[in-house]
């Protein structure tokens, strides 16, 4: 048997998109040829490795056995390719226009302000084009390619061309309103009890995650849009609902939100990643940009505050220290509470909070 021979690019990205369009002709659409050049380049590639690559027994061709192991060696190949054009174009232009960001809501957005504030600094040629998107929504954004890097959970079914490096997480708690009636139970809420109240859950506004559900416990549950949305509810007692702990913590300190202790855990962690297509090379503000949000998840690292940040943090822990620890029990006894404080001007999101990585 004769060795296989030396495939070109070309011939392998053809493979790829028969499969991935599902057909000789879908292919020759999609590649701008005719479907007779589609099928003779496969006809080579599989005469140059010596091996059957797809089974054209059936109405639309499938992968062989070895199709189906050297598709991801095809897939490789190319990625490999694409990467280092892109290098190569991004060290002949030197530093980019403009940098694409999406991050998930439940990124702290007081360690995105102080980021782009620093970026801002950094780069004051390079424009900002930001975004903020729940799960799914920021994958896809990234996938195609609208944004150059996103801020994400961990989700199923990402395409194999993003590349992901964890960058920390977020503390996810279960809140409700004090007048609620999850809130008037003593100890942890039974499970059947939590079910038959309405939670408040994020949707997923792309097709990624289409149909699948986070966290999902209720029998009943209505679907928002914004996390903002989620939070207005919440405090206003329209059902129950997991949240970032940043984002409520002044909720809680000042007795607006009660943190529900159930079975399935009082808080658990969210993880999140710096993502990006792996075919892509980024430019010096986006390889900066990247790099700060992934200090955030190096143990040691404390990132400066600025004067500013360390008076809105005192002024908004000498708030907290007079406000009495609240409990199940306190809210049972009917008692008037004091009216809700403002946090201090120039705090977007609950406080106290930690402006330095966990």
């Amino acid at each position: 048997m004769r060795d296989p021979g030396l495939p070109s690019l070309d011939q392998l990205r053809v493979f790829i998109a028969v499969i991935d369009h599902g057909g000789f002709a879908n292919a020759a659409r999609a590649l701008h040829r005719t479907q007779s050049v589609i099928s003779y380049t496969i006809a080579n590639l599989e005469e140059q490795l010596n091996v059957a690559l797809l089974d054209r027994g059936k109405r639309k061709p499938t992968l062989t056995e070895a199709g189906k192991a050297l598709l991801a060696d095809a897939r490789a190949v190319s990625l490999k390719v694409d990467g280092m054009r892109a290098r190569a174009k991004a060290l002949s232009a030197g530093l980019e226009a403009e940098v694409s960001l999406v991050v998930d809501v439940m990124f702290s957005t007081c360690k995105l302000v102080r980021i782009l504030h620093a970026f801002q600094k950094e780069f004051p040629t390079v424009s900002m084009r930001l975004r903020t998107e729940a799960l799914g929504a920021v994958t896809q954004l990234v996938a195609d390619g609208t944004c150059r890097i996103g801020i994400s959970g961990w989700m199923p079914g990402t395409p194999d061309v993003i590349e992901r490096q964890a960058c920390g997480f977020v503390t996810m708690v279960p809140v409700v309103a004090p007048d609620h009636p999850l809130a008037q139970i003593d100890g942890i809420v039974p499970t059947a009890v939590l079910r038959e109240h309405t939670q408040l859950v994020l949707t997923d506004r792309s097709t990624l995650t289409a149909g699948q559900d986070f966290g999902v416990l209720a029998l009943r549950d209505w679907r928002l849009g914004d996390l903002s949305s989620k939070h207005a509810l919440l405090r206003n007692g329209i059902g129950w609902g997991n949240m970032p702990l940043e984002f409520v913590q002044w909720d809680l300190d000042a007795g607006r939100l009660v943190q529900l202790q159930i079975a399935e855990g009082s808080s658990f962690s969210f993880p999140l990643y710096v993502i990006r297509r792996g075919d892509e090379e980024p430019g010096p503000a986006t390889r900066w940009l990247i790099q700060q949000f992934l200090d955030l998840d190096q143990p040691g690292m404390p990132v400066p505050l600025n004067a500013r940040e360390a008076d809105e943090l005192a002024a908004a822990a000498a708030h907290a220290a007079q406000v009495p620890p609240h409990g199940y029990h306190a809210l049972t006894d009917r008692l008037p509470r004091p009216p809700a404080a403002e946090p201090p001007a120039g705090i977007a999101v609950a406080a106290p909070i930690s402006l330095r990585p966990r």
